[in-house]
């Protein structure tokens, strides 16, 4: 028996509940490797799983938990051995499938990635789904041309979890980054990241009918989409390009055309749960380079199963700021 957090749901009433449970191996979904799990962390996406599912869980009980990183217990697999570290991330562990919460987890093979060499599991975690995708975001602007000469990068919702490593990162390689936050008491924080510019959130959330504003970001990580999303890409550089990451500002896009036409702006979609191995592979090996160890520190609060459930409701909320690393052991 080993520890877990479970979610059950009453069918009468339809509310969840989640709390710390024994299980057995014998419960664990099928799979061909069992991984001892060291530590998890708190995504949106857990937030959801752990509370009320949000549509993105279908049966229960239910163990959430996106993301996990440990040490392999057991292999059927060529590809791991007992003894081989590594980082889940995405493929809906945790949303359709049990997921990290638990001391135990036994997944597909083909849904792991080797922990690179000098990154722990804990610093994997501390990185977890959020940095995967802000990784990823940066990597798919260097590769439609992005350089640190070209001007300043602009990142929405940078005290977040997706936008604190983006920043990092971004300020690590050379770029001027420009933070925006509504949060006025994580400035000095997002500073310490490396950001050298403060962007008030309403001076950007504002929505404008000019289509086009001055030329003022040579790219952008994106985190809020909505009216703000909308905005920025009016104020794209020629050429440039904006990595959309999230909705945490609404899921539409009240924008025209124009930014796209007049000034040939890129608009490119991030998706971190379906990436294909050799993608993961290079976002993991890129993480343990261009990641400054000391900043992801920064942004880590160390936390424990029993924690979750009030963590869950605090990230839907939004006050959680920078990374929470689950120790699924303690």
């Amino acid at each position: 028996m080993f520890n877990a957090l479970v979610v059950n749901k009453d069918e009468d009433s339809g509310k969840t509940s989640a709390a710390v449970e024994e299980i057995s191996m014998d419960q664990l979904p099928e799979g061909d490797v069992v991984v001892a799990v060291e530590y998890s962390t708190v995504n949106y996406k857990d937030g959801l799983c752990i509370g009320p599912g949000g549509g993105l869980v279908r049966t229960y009980p239910h163990v959430p938990g996106i993301d996990f990183a440990g040490t392999v217990e057991s292999s059927d697999s060529d590809q791991y051995k007992a003894g081989d570290k590594v980082v889940l991330t995405g493929w809906r562990v945790g949303e359709n499938r049990w997921g990290g919460y638990a001391q135990k987890a036994r997944v597909k093979s083909s849904q792991l990635v080797p922990l690179p060499d000098g990154l722990s599991s804990r610093h994997a975690m501390a990185v977890g789904t959020a940095g995967f995708t802000a990784m990823l975001a940066v990597m798919a602007l260097e590769d439609h041309g992005l350089k640190p000469d070209q001007g300043p990068v602009l990142v929405t919702g940078a005290a977040g979890g997706v936008g604190s490593v983006a920043t990092a990162i971004l300020a690590n390689l050379g770029y001027e980054v420009a933070a925006v936050t509504g949060r006025p008491e994580t400035a000095e924080y997002l500073k310490t990241l490396g950001a050298t510019q403060i962007v008030p959130r309403e001076e950007i959330n504002e929505t404008t009918k000019r289509p086009l504003e001055a030329e003022t970001w040579a790219g952008c990580v994106d985190a809020v989409g909505g009216d703000m999303l909308a905005r920025v890409l009016g104020q794209m550089k020629y050429g440039a390009s904006v990595s959309a990451v999230g909705l945490a500002g609404g899921a539409g896009l009240p924008a025209t055309v124009i930014p796209f036409l007049l000034r040939g702006v890129n608009l490119l979609g991030i998706d971190s749960v379906m990436q294909p191995f050799e993608q993961r592979v290079r976002a993991w090996d890129r993480i343990a380079k261009d990641l400054p160890m000391d900043k992801l520190d920064a942004m880590v609060h160390p936390a424990t199963l029993s924690d979750l459930p009030q963590l869950g409701r605090d990230i839907l909320a939004g006050q959680v700021k920078g990374r929470v690393v689950v120790d699924v052991n303690a």
